[in-house]
C-alpha cells in the first residue's frame, strides 16, 4: 500500500537544539513538567525541512526520533509531538527501510524480508504513539473505531495524529500479509483515515487523498474508479509540486491495471518535479524521485 509520505523527516537538529538546551538550562528554577512541555512544544513546532540529501536526512532522523520519543514518553498526550514522532517513524520506515527491502528483493530475498519485518515494527511504533495520544484525549477512541457509526469526530488539533496513525497502520498491514490479526485491522485504519478526511480532505496538500486512494484499492469492495478519483484529487492539490502524488497513482492505479505506458508517464512526471529554493517538500520529493527512478528501471520486471 504505497503512498507518499509528506515532508516531515526533520534533519534540522542543530536548529532545534539551541532553544531546547536553553529550556533545559532553566530546569533548576522551573518545574520539570513545565520544562519538558516546553521542550516538546519546541520539537513539535520544528518546520518542514528543505534538506534534499537523503543520507544526511537518514542520519539526522534517527537522532531526532530517539530524542523526541524520549521527550514524548512522560507526556504521551502531547498531540503535536505525538504526531511528529508518529510521522517520523512512518516516514523513516517507508523511505529508508521498506524501500531498501524493495531494492534488494531480487538479489537477497531473506535480507529483504528482515528489512520488511523491521519496517513493520517501525510502522507499529508510529501508529501506537498516534493512537495513544488520541485515546488519552478521548477515552474509548480506539474502541469507537470498530464501529463506523460511532460518534468519533476529530478536533482540528487531532488531524495530524489521525493521518499519521492511519498511514502507519496501513504501512504495517501492507507488510504483514501473513499475520491475519494485523490484516484484520484494515477497517480500523480506514475508519481513522476517513475521520481525517471528513475534517479536512485537503490535509497535507494531497497526501491524505493519496492515502485514501491506497485504502480504497486495498479494502474489500473498493473500486478502481473511486480510488482513481482520490489519486486525481491528490494530483490537483499537489499542483505539480508533489512527486509523491504521481508515484502514488502510478503504483496505485497504473501498475495494478497493467498499464505500463501510464505507469512510466506518471513516474517520469514525478522525476521531473523540481523544488523551489528552500521548499518544505524538498526531502519528500527527493525520496519519491528516488523511488520513481527505481520503478522506471524495474518496469520490465513489473509488467
Amino acid at each position: 500500500m504505497a503512498h507518499p509520505p509528506p515532508a516531515r523527516l526533520r534533519p534540522r537538529i542543530l536548529k532545534a537544539l539551541a532553544p531546547i538546551l536553553a529550556l533545559v538550562s532553566l530546569a533548576a528554577c522551573s518545574p520539570q513538567q513545565m520544562v519538558m512541555r516546553s521542550v516538546a512544544d519546541e520539537l513539535a513546532s520544528q518546520g518542514q525541512s528543505a534538506e534534499n540529501d537523503l543520507e544526511l536526512a537518514r542520519e539526522a532522523s534517527a537522532f531526532y526520533l530517539k530524542f523526541s520519543e524520549s521527550v514524548l514518553r512522560p507526556q504521551p498526550d502531547h498531540a503535536g509531538l505525538a504526531a511528529a514522532v508518529a510521522g517520523g517513524f512512518t516516514q523513516y520506515a517507508y523511505a529508508f527501510v521498506a524501500f531498501e527491502a524493495d531494492r534488494i528483493e531480487a538479489t537477497d530475498a531473506k535480507a529483504a524480508q528482515r528489512l520488511r519485518e523491521r519496517a513493520a515494527r517501525l510502522y507499529r511504533r508510529g501508529r501506537d504513539h498516534a493512537l495513544t495520544a488520541l485515546e488519552l484525549a478521548r477515552p474509548g477512541f480506539r474502541q469507537a473505531l470498530a464501529d463506523p457509526a460511532a460518534p468519533a469526530a476529530l478536533r482540528t488539533e487531532q488531524l495530524a495524529l489521525a493521518y499519521w496513525g492511519a498511514a502507519a497502520w496501513g504501512g504495517m498491514i501492507s507488510l504483514s500479509k501473513d499475520d491475519p490479526d494485523t490484516v484484520a485491522d484494515l477497517p480500523l485504519a480506514i475508519h481513522l483515515a476517513q475521520l481525517a478526511w471528513r475534517l479536512d480532505p485537503s490535509f497535507g496538500d494531497g497526501n491524505l487523498a493519496s492515502l485514501m486512494g491506497s485504502f480504497e484499492m486495498a479494502r474489500p469492495g473498493g473500486t478502481r474508479a473511486r480510488a482513481e478519483a482520490y489519486f486525481d484529487e491528490a494530483l490537483r492539490l499537489g499542483q505539480g509540486r508533489s512527486a509523491g502524488a504521481f508515484v502514488a497513482k502510478a503504483e496505485g492505479i497504473a501498475q495494478p491495471a497493467g498499464d505500463k505506458a501510464a505507469f512510466l508517464d506518471l513516474l517520469n512526471q514525478a522525476v521531473a518535479v523540481t523544488d523551489a529554493p528552500a521548499s518544505p517538500l524538498a526531502l519528500a520529493n527527493e525520496v519519491m524521485r528516488r523511488r520513481a527512478r527505481w520503478l522506471i528501471e524495474s518496469a520490465d520486471d513489473l509488467f
